[in-house]
């Protein structure tokens, strides 16, 4: 799975363009997926690896959305930059 994450295609930039990358990691949620090629950036969460069958960490996805509204923002454009990386994992 690291070596599918590594992939970097000269033609893409984007995972998502690209038909030949497998595998996305969303360091914001701490989760990995398979990428579904239909256009747009979503993948299927996955919680164990798709070649060997070890388990994942869980995802982040609930805390994220948790830490997002205790914050008690109108304006999703006022979402403080750590919550735009993994940073805020590393906060709690």
């Amino acid at each position: 799975m690291a070596k599918a994450l590594e992939f970097e295609c000269a033609r893409h930039d984007d995972p998502f363009e690209c038909p030949d990358a497998l595998v996305i990691y969303n360091e914001v949620l701490d989760e990995y997926g398979l990428i579904i090629h239909d256009g747009t950036a979503s993948y299927l969460l996955i919680d164990c690896c798709p070649w060997c069958g070890m388990r994942l960490p869980a995802s982040a996805r609930d805390r994220w959305f948790d830490a997002v509204d205790a914050l008690g923002l109108s304006d999703s454009l006022a979402l403080p930059a750590a919550y735009r990386t993994g940073e805020w994992r590393r906060r709690v």
